[in-house]
């Protein structure tokens, strides 16, 4: 994988915080998993992306749309909440009103589904996401792709493609931001005294 570009300072950013990635090293990762899903990924006819509500969408429609340039097929793209498949309910009743709902107009019987996600840590969002798969049909494979994977597994799960992996530990947490939600492209390592009890949502459970 290219270097992380460094201390690199965007707008907002505080002493605490530092930019793993800027709007055009994420351009280059979100360019290479799509390269990746399409030299692995046998049957593109048959692929769908489901992004992991709320910043796994817009990373999913970006790889899909990579992915038409590369091969003129789009793989359709659909939406997951698992707020009702997690296994920590105080976490999922505080998501339920920030999260959205899961959409898609496909059906997942017989199709290769990647899950995308903007972060990877404990692999419970992703186990959940599997389970609601599953309660909708039976898939030929299920993949993932995330953005960043900042470690702390608590399940066996790893991202099948993965554009930047990072070690981080209690005190630290990484943020995704998105143009399409956020109004800009960056990725921020930021470190805290305190660890937040309700930090969790968007920060790859």
């Amino acid at each position: 994988m290219s270097g992380v570009p460094g201390m690199t300072k965007t707008n907002n950013i505080t002493p605490e915080q530092t930019v793993l990635l800027d709007s055009e090293a994420m351009a280059k990762h979100i360019a290479r998993m799509a390269h990746e899903i399409v030299e692995q990924v046998d049957d593109l006819e048959h692929l769908a992306l489901l992004g992991i509500l709320r910043r796994g969408v817009p990373l999913a429609e970006r790889i899909a749309e990579h992915i038409e340039v590369l091969t003129k097929i789009k793989p359709p793209v659909g939406s997951l909440a698992t707020v009702l498949y997690r296994d920590d309910a105080g976490l999922a009743a505080a998501m339920v009103a920030s999260k959205g709902h899961t959409y898609f107009d496909f059906n997942v019987d017989g199709r290769i589904i990647i899950l995308v996600d903007d972060v990877l840590a404990a692999g419970r969002t992703i186990r959940s996401a599997m389970d609601e798969v599953m309660d909708y049909g039976r898939p030929t494979k299920i993949e993932l792709a995330c953005l960043v994977d900042r470690g702390g597994r608590e399940l066996p799960i790893q991202a099948d493609y993965l554009g930047w992996a990072i070690a981080t530990d209690q005190h630290e947490w990484v943020h995704v931001k998105l143009n399409e939600l956020d109004g800009e492209d960056v990725v921020i390592l930021e470190r805290r005294s305190v660890p937040d009890a309700n930090e969790g949502v968007g920060q790859g459970d």
